[in-house]
């Protein structure tokens, strides 16, 4: 148990001094934190539509801005590391594997208007609501699948650890986002927009 806590504190780290320099893009993961937590409750409560819609629609797509438009792509003075070498690094999903995932999810309405059972795998909505639970099922195992694909491909890339510490980090992430990112719009209204990068400052 240690040694996985050690892992996942070292996981942590790493995503954020290599990927969270920008204060506006913790604010932005701040504010994705609170919007996945609102969806696991809503998730708890059953209400699983709104749930699936608030996760995707808000909370992943506020966390995706932070890091494609906010994010600097220059050499990394910080840490000593090129953009390009982070993103060969990187344990979960870089910005080459998010492009792959967001054009999957920003197809599948496409796809399911075109084919509405999707297959047989649902039953034909003869409503909007209908569609959107659906929509909201589709949209639910494309954020699963991808969370299992990547946790999987890490074991044969790295190893059954390094997977199932990525797995653990990502469901745990909102939780920890707000605890280390709480501060960010502060920062950005006092006009400090990158961060020091120090560790003995963050809450790791």
């Amino acid at each position: 148990m240690r040694s996985f806590l050690r892992a996942l504190d070292q996981q942590r780290w790493d995503d954020h001094r290599y990927y969270h320099h920008s204060r506006i893009n913790q604010s932005l993961h701040l504010f994705s934190a609170l919007t996945f937590l609102s969806s696991y409750v809503l998730l708890a409560m059953g209400r699983s539509v709104a749930a699936v819609l608030l996760g995707w629609l808000l909370a992943m797509l506020s966390r995706q801005v932070g890091h494609f438009f906010f994010e600097p792509k220059d050499y990394d003075e910080a840490n000593g590391a090129s953009h390009q070498h982070k993103e060969q690094i990187k344990v979960g999903y870089n910005l080459r594997r998010k492009v792959v995932l967001l054009s999957i999810w920003g197809l599948s309405p496409l796809v399911l208007l075109l084919q509405p059972t999707l297959f047989g795998l649902f039953e034909a909505p003869a409503s909007r609501d209908a569609f959107l639970q659906n929509l909201s099922h589709l949209w639910l195992g494309i954020a699963g699948g991808g969370l299992l694909f990547r946790t999987s491909h890490l074991f044969f890339l790295k190893d059954v650890q390094t997977g199932l510490v990525w797995f653990a980090k990502i469901l745990t992430d909102p939780f920890h986002d707000v605890a280390l990112y709480y501060k960010a719009p502060l920062w950005v209204a006092r006009g400090e927009l990158l961060d020091p990068m120090d560790r003995s400052a963050e809450q790791v």
